[in-house]
């Protein structure tokens, strides 16, 4: 939302509570405890760049600013190196994030300021001129005029653009084989890209479906803590699977709860994502793990229009178990829209030719 601007750029702020959830002032405490002493080891605001998206007209930046010593920026891209190229998920935990850090975001010739969220998380959207396709906007910490920019790629969604993908991670398009209540801890402090393994199929089905729906886009929604969205990212490319933005969210209580909760995470993301393109109709992706089924029927009943097909992985008994059971299945989704289940891509490749939704393979 609008602020007073900073030397003559548009600012865009959040507006601060006076309520907050007490686990919410100790985590702000904890944080600041951090960040001082981060600044004493000369630690500097750095920005770390998410992959944005958006249309023609408009574009959501997303980001997060921590403190780094200098000498861990790479020369050639102002990326934080210890934590584009670490592969434990710990090393970027012990990065704090800097409360309320502004950052200049450059997009053409335009340039905005934008106030980072409590956690460090930079999420805004932005007016923008931009052709569809892959395209980089730069962001800064204002704090830090001798930074170098960073680089941030964004994907333009064609306007014509009819068919988009939303797929899930952990369970989906990686396997876990880990209990649920151990896997965010493993996700944040211990992750590698070299010790998941794809989903057997996944990448080729993705790929197949991009193919086909040209110009379409892929958005990779989990409820994955944003200071892993850098082993995500290597995870997705590694394995072939099309790039797209991550939507994560972020650890910790809010303004009003101790936790975050998972699935209202993907629902809001679904609803945003159907009022951003209206037009497009997706193929939602997930597993019968815990809550896919449910949130993607949800969806299914409320924006029928919006929803192409549901893909949902199923897993072993043993994945299930670790899982914390099946779920108990979407309820009563839209008749006319089609449920496919399968343990892996190729099963989910033939269903969707199946019904038409894929073409058959020459």
């Amino acid at each position: 939302m609008p602020s007073t601007s900073v030397a003559g750029l548009p600012a865009v702020k959040r507006t601060k509570d006076q309520a907050m959830h007490i686990g919410a002032r100790l985590e702000d405490r904890i944080h600041s405890t951090r960040m001082n002493a981060a600044r004493k080891r000369g630690g500097v605001q750095t920005v770390l760049s998410f992959t944005g998206y958006g249309s023609t007209t408009w574009v959501r930046v997303l980001g997060r600013v921590v403190l780094a010593k200098p000498g861990k920026l790479s020369a050639r891209t102002g990326t934080a190196q210890a934590l584009r190229d670490g592969v434990r998920g710990w090393r970027n935990f012990i990065s704090p994030p800097v409360n309320d850090a502004v950052v200049c975001v450059e997009i053409g010739d335009e340039k905005h300021l934008v106030t980072a969220d409590r956690g460090g998380v930079i999420d805004a959207v932005l007016p923008a001129s931009l052709a569809p396709g892959w395209q980089s906007i730069t962001l800064r910490p204002e704090a830090e005029p001798d930074a170098a920019p960073v680089a941030s790629p964004v994907y333009i969604v064609d306007p014509a653009a009819t068919t988009g993908v939303i797929s899930d991670i952990d369970d989906t398009i990686m396997v876990t084989a880990l209990p649920r209540p151990f896997l965010a801890a493993w996700n944040t402090f211990v992750l590698d890209e070299h010790a998941r393994t794809p989903t057997p199929g996944m990448a080729v089905l993705m790929d197949r479906l991009m193919r086909e729906n040209e110009g379409g886009p892929v958005f990779y929604l989990s409820t994955g803590a944003w200071n892993v969205a850098a082993t995500l990212t290597r995870f997705i490319t590694r394995n072939l699977y099309p790039a797209g933005p991550l939507l994560l969210t972020d650890w910790g209580p809010t303004r009003d709860r101790w936790f975050r909760s998972g699935p209202e995470h993907k629902r809001t993301q679904l609803e945003r994502l159907a009022k951003e393109f209206p037009d497009i109709s997706w193929l939602l992706i997930g597993d019968n793990g815990q809550h896919d089924e449910e949130i993607y029927a949800e969806f299914s009943r409320t924006h029928p229009q919006n929803v192409r097909a549901v893909a949902i992985r199923e897993l072993s008994p043993s994945e299930a178990v670790l899982a914390g059971g099946r779920s108990s299945g979407p309820g009563a989704p839209p008749r006319d829209i089609p449920w496919i289940y399968a343990p892996d891509g190729a099963g989910m490749s033939r269903q969707l030719m199946e019904k038409g939704i894929l073409p058959e393979a020459g």
